[in-house]
């Protein structure tokens, strides 16, 4: 069986609509711990798949969070071959930092359900699923696109919302895996920066949570799909 890889930076920011279409594709799916596992395990490199998902540091912090460093290494040798790689939030940041670009906090942190735009390479591939409705953004930092890059999306707060560098590397620096029976774990796990931000309240999240993450997650797994059976 194939095997698809998930490196974690916080334990609710899981696959979550994606796990089911990776199932349904004969994917067994194992979670890599960032902060506590080996990130030097062969899997890493090994697996059919690779992801690398959200959480709430700075792909710059290594100073702070030590496994950074290993975990960017991962990235530089997996890109380096060719094999699969997604990076969702934290994750997109870091495939930029391993590509040679910028991470740096952006002009405003940008968190709740809002559309995006897509650019021409966006509306030519799996990423125009992603249109007709808002999607989860859930950050603070951006980054420069990497040379060599195909921009696919952008929203006027964050110019780089997603990129892909060849069929086998994509990145989302929003949550296009977000589903909505996982997202009350999310308002408990980040309570303090939600409280943080003027005119941000969890009540009004889990409001629009209701109304848009059944349709965006039907939305995600259709691109993520289209994306899935792409893959050499």
């Amino acid at each position: 069986m194939k095997t698809a890889v998930a490196i974690r930076h916080v334990h609710f920011e899981d696959l979550a609509a994606f796990a089911p279409v990776l199932e349904r594709s004969g994917y067994v799916i194992r979670y890599v711990e960032a902060a506590v596992d080996d990130l030097a395990a062969p899997q890493l490199l090994d697996c059919d798949l690779l992801f690398l998902l959200g959480g709430p540091i700075g792909a710059y912090e290594e100073d702070k969070y030590p496994f950074l460093r290993q975990e960017l290494n991962v990235i530089e040798r997996r890109l380096a071959s060719g094999r699969p790689i997604m990076g969702i939030c934290l994750g997109a940041q870091m495939m930029a930092r391993a590509l040679g670009s910028r991470v740096y906090p952006g002009s405003a942190k940008e968190i709740g359900w809002a559309p995006i735009a897509l650019t021409e390479a966006g509306q030519r591939g799996p990423v125009r699923h992603l249109q007709g409705g808002p999607v989860l953004h859930w950050h603070g930092d951006t980054f420069d696109l990497p040379a060599g890059a195909e921009l696919l999306a952008s929203t006027t707060v964050c110019r780089n919302q997603a990129f892909a560098c060849g069929q086998n590397a994509l990145a989302f620096q929003f949550h296009p895996e977000a589903a909505a029976e996982n997202l009350e774990l999310w308002f408990v796990g980040h309570a303090v920066e939600i409280s943080g931000i003027a005119g941000l309240t969890v009540n009004q999240l889990r409001a629009d949570t209701g109304k848009f993450a059944p349709e965006a997650q039907e939305r995600g797994r259709r691109c993520f799909s289209e994306w899935l059976g792409g893959l050499r």
